[in-house]
């Protein structure tokens, strides 16, 4: 890779093929005439009622212990209000224990038969990689790895690479022109095309809209990927076997696991989702059957299908006219259901990876944009034809923002008032009995009840980790049975710490959303970016001053002692983001843990991406060296 190919002087494209794509208007049911109809699984009914009905069971249960709890001296509004909040938080959580439950229960059960390779209709697949401001060395490694290895396979299909770019910076382009040049000289039979918008309208939406309109009549299907994906050869054939073998699919989504976690709040995330997140997708996909989701990335459609009916809107609300629809995903695998096109989640298709934020700070950036996003569906939740199921992704997704306002709003009253006697913040400011008689916490049945939502949330957790052998892992791809258990308490005490400070974050996200402080389209700082005490002291301001206030009513005896975990989280969100960025590859010991397969047993896709980033490196520096002289 240290070799210096000439830039690319042929067409980049090949000749357009245009698709019609018409805008769909939301008013409207709509049904594409060439989809052959959704024939769901017989057992979907069931599956959804074993998940649901006992969250719903179990959240009843929960508000009829704290009405009796509340109701000594008689229930007023604002204890009302309390009970309310904690409806509103724990369904959530008892729909997580259910969907977990619901997915052990399917990895025990015989393993789903894959299409025989050898029968399955050919199809032509677009990969397609879109690109803002990307380092190019890590978006052109990966994709050098992946159609390395698709070369090397046997199939029936035949695939092209598109690299989609809507870069602005012109150091960046021109690399982006040297690597398909490197690309385009490994002569691997796969070809492969790169196109840069002169304007980037509508950001991502608009780059695959473009192609779609100009180029996608060529293609049977799209594999849409995003900078930091990487598919192995296999998951690519697999996932483009099942949508030749299931004419009624429009959209087969993988499940993304995440890789390349080199600092301690990405290797958090990184072995909680390897390990927690294998029964929940599993459980997922098993109640959604086929009205599953999408997330942007890592899954195939069916071209003319995502051509005629998922054509999106501009959204004219209270706030704003014409507005583009921002987490676009979870609505256009609505619009695929709605025009009578299956998606289906196949999370047991292994091989399919993204990168992770790899600080605090930057992860809670990436999630204010995804909250704007998301709390836009609520916008689009009465619109016309929706299958129930879609409309459920679109109103979870606005629910896992809204939830942590209404947990700070649960902790603020806890806080208050929830020391119980005459011993709490308002009776001390005040000095005269509030509207809530708050119980005490000495009697045995309401520390059961504390045990209880304890357990709920830390649940999945234990049952993912009780199904590692299930979900395909080896405790020996784990770092062994001593490392694996050192790896789970840690991550389970870390996202006890960092909990809080992100509940905060995303509070603060919901509250820029209302205000309509509208959130850049920046790249990720894939690497992590570095920041000073004074950018965390900014930052974390709120936690920081809500956790000392804690902390100050605990030690006058007015705020409850069982909200010590939390004050310590908050309090210390200054120091627990900057460790959030400490490099866990300075040590073998460190490297070791929160380790998951791709650590320790790291598959060949993800070793080949990471020699072919460092190749395009040296490659680009010898480049620019010889242009310095």
């Amino acid at each position: 890779m240290t070799a210096l190919p000439r830039l690319p002087r042929e067409p980049l494209m090949p000749p357009e093929r245009p698709l019609v794509r018409p805008i769909q208007d939301l008013r409207r049911p709509y049904r594409d005439r060439a989809a052959p109809g959704v024939r769901p699984g017989g057992r979907a009914s069931t599956w959804r009622a074993a998940t649901f009905g006992p969250a719903f069971a179990c959240t009843v249960a929960l508000v009829a212990a704290f009405t009796d709890w509340f109701a000594i001296g008689g229930l007023r509004w604002l204890e009302a209000a309390v009970i309310g909040l904690i409806a509103f938080t724990f369904f959530w959580i008892a729909l997580s224990v259910s969907t977990v439950t619901v997915g052990l229960v399917s990895l025990i059960a015989a393993r789903p038969a894959r299409p025989d390779r050898a029968t399955v209709p050919p199809m032509t697949v677009a990969l397609l990689v879109p690109v803002y401001n990307e380092e190019p060395s890590d978006v052109f490694g990966n994709a050098l790895a992946m159609i390395d290895e698709l070369s090397a396979l046997p199939h029936r299909h035949r695939f092209a690479l598109f690299i989609l770019s809507d870069t602005r910076d012109p150091v960046i382009a021109e690399r982006e022109l040297q690597a398909v040049a490197a690309l385009r000289a490994r002569g691997t039979g796969i070809e492969v095309h790169y196109r840069r918008r002169a304007r980037n309208t509508d950001k991502k939406v608009g780059n695959l809209a473009d192609w779609v309109e100009r180029w996608g009549g060529g293609h049977e299907a799209m594999l849409v990927l995003d900078a930091d994906s990487l598919m192995s050869g296999e998951a690519i054939v697999a996932l483009a076997d099942e949508l030749a073998s299931d004419p009624t699919a429009g959209l087969i989504q993988s499940f993304p696991r995440l890789f390349g976690a080199e600092t301690l709040f990405a290797r958090v995330q990184q072995f909680a989702s390897t390990i927690y997140g294998a029964a929940l997708a599993e459980g997922l996909a098993t109640w959604c059957d086929r009205e599953g989701n999408y997330w942007g990335h890592n899954a195939i459609i069916r071209t003319a299908a995502f051509a005629s009916c998922a054509g999106l809107p501009k959204l004219d609300t209270i706030r704003a006219k014409g507005a583009l629809i921002l987490s676009h995903d979870f609505v256009e695998a609505g619009l695929l259901r709605r025009a009578g096109w299956g998606v289906r989640f196949l999370p047991r298709i292994g091989g399919s990876y993204e990168e992770v934020p790899a600080t605090l700070v930057d992860y809670a950036r990436r999630d204010r944009r995804w909250c704007q996003g998301n709390l836009q569906h609520l916008n689009i939740l009465a619109s016309r034809g929706f299958h129930p199921v879609s409309r459920f992704h679109m109103f979870h997704g606005a629910m896992s923002y809204l939830l942590s306002p209404a947990w700070f709003c649960l902790l603020t009253a806890w806080a208050l008032l929830g020391n119980g006697g005459e011993a709490n913040v308002i009776r001390y400011f005040y000095g005269a009995n509030p509207q809530v008689v708050w119980p005490e916490f000495d009697r045995v049945g309401n520390l059961t009840i504390l045990v209880f939502m304890y357990g709920m949330l830390l649940a999945p957790k234990f049952a993912g980790a009780l199904a590692i052998r299930r979900a395909g892992f080896r405790l020996e791809d784990l770092g062994g049975p001593w490392q694996f258990g050192l790896s789970f308490l840690t991550e389970l005490v870390l996202s006890i710490l960092y909990a809080p400070i992100l509940m905060v974050q995303q509070t603060v996200a919901v509250l820029r959303t209302a205000l309509g402080i509208r959130e850049q389209w920046l790249p990720q700082a894939r690497r992590g970016g570095r920041y000073g005490l004074g950018v965390l002291v900014r930052f974390h301001a709120l936690e920081t001053v809500a956790g000392w206030a804690l902390v100050a009513g605990m030690a006058a005896g007015l705020v409850s002692l069982w909200l010590l975990p939390i004050a310590v989280s908050l309090a210390g969100a200054v120091p627990l983001s900057a460790l959030s960025g400490l490099r866990l590859t300075r040590t073998p010991w460190l490297s070791a843990q929160l380790g998951t397969p791709e650590v320790f047993n790291a598959p060949p896709i993800i070793r080949t991406a990471q020699a072919h980033r460092a190749g395009l490196r040296r490659m680009f520096a010898e480049r620019e060296g010889v242009a310095a002289e």
